[in-house]
Formats: C-alpha cells, sequence, structure tokens
C-alpha cells in the first residue's frame, strides 16, 4: 500500500485493547498477553518512523489500571521499566524522541526514574515523537488544567474573563502538541475510555476487532488507508 504523503495524519494515538482477551483465549495469566504486546509496540513505532509520522501517542496505562489486582499492577510496573531500559538504545538509533503524560507522581519511584533517564537519553532525536500515556486520565487532565486555571485567576494572575480554549489548552498535560488525526483502538469495543477526551474532538475514530498482540504493520497500514478516505470538514462545510 502506498500512503499519500498529503494526507498522512501527523499524530496518531491508540488505544491499545485485547491483551488479557488474548492471553485468556490461550488460557495463559494476563500478563504474558501484556508481553506478547510489546512486539506490536516495537513494529508500530518502527513503522511510524519510517513512514514519517509525526507523533504517536500509545494509552499505555490508565489511572483506573491502578485498581486491577495488585499482583497484575507491579507486573505491569515491572515490565514497563525493563522495556525502558531495554528498548532506549533501538529508539535512539531509530531517531525516535520520548515523553510522557499523565498523574506520573503516581509510579514507582524506580519505574519514574528510568522514564527521566530514557526521556534525557533521547531529547536530542529530530524523528518519532513517542508519547507515552501513563497513570493517564482524560477527566483527570481537564479537572487539574482547571485546578491550575482557577489557582492563577485566585493570586491575581489571570483574568476570568481571558479564559478561552487556547488558555485552556495551555493548562492540559502536553499545551505544545497538536490533536490526534487518527485515533486508533483495537480488540472492538467502541469506547474511549477515558484517553484525551479534550483533544479527540474532531479526531478520526478507527475500531479494529485485532487483539494488540496481533496487530501490526499491516493493519496499522489499513487504519491509515481508511482515515485517508474521511473527508474532515472541522463542523465546516467544504
Amino acid at each position: 500500500m502506498r500512503q499519500s504523503t498529503k494526507t498522512l495524519p501527523k499524530h496518531i494515538a491508540i488505544i491499545m485493547d485485547g491483551n488479557g482477551r488474548w492471553a485468556r483465549e490461550r488460557g495463559l495469566p494476563r500478563i504474558f498477553g501484556h508481553r506478547s504486546g510489546i512486539e506490536s509496540v516495537r513494529e508500530i513505532v518502527r513503522t511510524c518512523g519510517e513512514i514519517e509520522i509525526g507523533i504517536l501517542t500509545l494509552y499505555v496505562f490508565s489511572v483506573e489500571n491502578w485498581e486491577r489486582p495488585r499482583e497484575e499492577v507491579r507486573g505491569l510496573m515491572g515490565m514497563l521499566r525493563e522495556l525502558l531500559r531495554r528498548e532506549v538504545h533501538e529508539l535512539d538509533k531509530n531517531n525516535v524522541r520520548l515523553m510522557s503524560i499523565g498523574r506520573k507522581e503516581l509510579l514507582p519511584k524506580i519505574l519514574k526514574e528510568e522514564l527521566e533517564r530514557a526521556i534525557r537519553a533521547l531529547q536530542k532525536n529530530s524523528g518519532l515523537l513517542l508519547n507515552l500515556a501513563l497513570s493517564y486520565g482524560g477527566r483527570a487532565e481537564i479537572v487539574e488544567a482547571a485546578q491550575r486555571i482557577a489557582h492563577e485567576v485566585k493570586e491575581g494572575h489571570l483574568n476570568p474573563n481571558r479564559i478561552d480554549e487556547k488558555v485552556f489548552v495551555n493548562h492540559l498535560y502536553a499545551p505544545k502538541l497538536p490533536d490526534p488525526d487518527l485515533l486508533i483502538r483495537t480488540a472492538g469495543e467502541m469506547r474511549i475510555s477515558n484517553f484525551l477526551l479534550w483533544q479527540i474532538a474532531y479526531t478520526e475514530l478507527y475500531v479494529t476487532d485485532v487483539l494488540w498482540p496481533d496487530f501490526r504493520r499491516k493493519n496499522l497500514l489499513k487504519a491509515i488507508e481508511d482515515y485517508q478516505t474521511r473527508d474532515r470538514r472541522f463542523g465546516k462545510i467544504p
């Protein structure tokens, strides 16, 4: 498949769903599904870099995920730390930059340190920006933005009459990132799951029944091909 560079999405966001179902279908513990999903992450990151997608945001761990069984959460945190440490060289070789959004103060200290090391190691790169949504919730992001704005108003640094969408965006986790052009959800679930609620107001949605551990380059290209058929009007008449 050939993509027209004129209509490639600049920013792709992915809800990586189906790891647990993938493991259950094989009679394996859920953590095996998460580990199998790592190869999908590698291939999608590599592919996005090759076709010159600017930004890839992955929904890695939500604020709601902290309510999962303790053993699973502990396993996920350890797996993420291991992944960051092991993959930083490959990411660097592929000119990938790294950032993260979410309530990172809730992450284990050892994982936060590994994340910060990886971000620093890759900050000089100029290729794909890989954005990890870790301990992230769309409602939490909006509430925290409102709290910061309220504090500025209370301190006399901001006139309430000056608050508009631009001001609000500047108080979100990553105000400089453009909104996603394409949001992909795997495993067939027809919901947003508290992901980038502000940012996806006019994002094109693509849902596939493919479980995340089975999601590969061909599946990504198919989603992009579908995106290229869309007429993006942003509420306007062309």
